[in-house]
């Protein structure tokens, strides 16, 4: 059983409830239909049933049920709801409707209001509208200063030395431009609590640089050592490093010399970028000449699970975001 497999059997006995919020791409429809079938998670659709029948006809939605954002009688509760919410921003309940027209809006007051357990979103839409309704509606976790995201970065079917665990985490490699010193260490504490739910492996988590320990001195490196510093206060039971250079933190040899007597140099199975430049360029190097199949990017930092598509995802891609979404449920 591979990971994605593993993955799919420990959201199927969560019994979870999962809102896709765009009943009106084919992609959607039919990884409602495949979530469903799979077992993996009760999923609610929103659009019009008619419609979404009426285009893809070929597709079994038994078991899914659908929720037109447009006729719900939730509309009065969540109109209420909204308003209340964004009362600082003075949101009348005429502007509320309005929002509520947008599925994705409808989608996070559902997950507000404890209809849903998460929601997934993004296929058709850009980033913005997913995170925006996210950022104003769920909000973050208690405790993390921002929202962030990282992608599993599985391992070809050759394997590789370095990967004894079948596969490691790569963060942020697809939401934050930069960080400061504090969101960087929540970002790491969230990437090792999300690999440990997710993916079942004891996190070992490398805080990247071009320095290691001080070798280099610049105001890049004095944020990851800041970074690492708040990270070990915040969350003292995590195995966390750095400053360290890739290789130091994932060729024993290499950790030895550059970081003696580190718990996580040379064994690393969580990598922390500095910044979102470095995370997207790494996991596309490895996707692209290493063979690494990347999953993600998938949200942390939420209050509640939320998670946004890349838009050029395929129905699979979907699938396995329902999955991760209903294990992020535990913590």
């Amino acid at each position: 059983m591979n990971i994605l497999e593993q993955i799919k059997v420990k959201a199927a006995a969560l019994h979870k409830t999962i809102v896709l919020c765009e009943g009106e791409d084919s992609r959607v429809v039919k990884a409602a239909q495949d979530a469903t079938k799979e077992g993996i998670a009760k999923i609610v659709l929103l659009g019009d049933i008619d419609q979404i029948t009426a285009a893809n006809p070929d597709i079994d939605l038994t078991g899914v049920e659908a929720i037109n954002p447009l006729t719900s009688d939730k509309l009065p509760a969540y109109n209420a709801k909204l308003c209340e919410l964004r009362a600082s921003k003075g949101m009348t309940p005429e502007q509320a409707a309005e929002l509520l027209k947008d599925g994705t809006y409808f989608g996070a007051m559902m997950l507000k209001m404890g209809d849903v357990d998460g929601l997934v979103s993004g296929a058709c839409h850009s980033t913005a509208n997913t995170l925006r309704p996210g950022l104003q509606i769920v909000k973050t976790a208690p405790g993390y200063s921002a929202v962030s995201s990282f992608n599993l970065m599985i391992c070809p079917p050759q394997g590789n030395q370095y990967c004894p665990d079948g596969l490691v985490v790569f963060a942020d490699c697809g939401l934050n431009p930069t960080y400061t010193a504090e969101g960087l260490a929540d970002c790491a504490i969230a990437t090792a609590r999300s690999a440990a739910a997710i993916c079942g492996i004891d996190p070992k988590v490398a805080m990247l640089s071009f320095s290691s320990k001080g070798s280099a001195k610049h105001d890049n490196v004095t944020l990851v050592q800041q970074a690492t510093a708040i990270a070990k206060e915040k969350a003292p039971d995590i195995k966390l490093d750095g400053e360290l250079q890739f290789d130091a933190a994932i060729v024993p040899s290499v950790g030895e010399m550059k970081a003696k007597g580190s718990q996580v140099a040379g064994h690393a199975n969580v990598f922390i970028f500095p910044d979102l430049q470095a995370g997207n360029i790494g996991y596309k190097i490895a996707e692209r000449l290493g063979g690494f199949m990347a999953v993600g990017p998938i949200c942390q930092g939420f209050a509640k699970p939320l998670n946004d598509l890349s838009r050029g995802c395929k129905s699979d891609d979907i699938v396995a975001a329902v999955a991760i979404t209903a294990l992020q449920t535990q913590f």
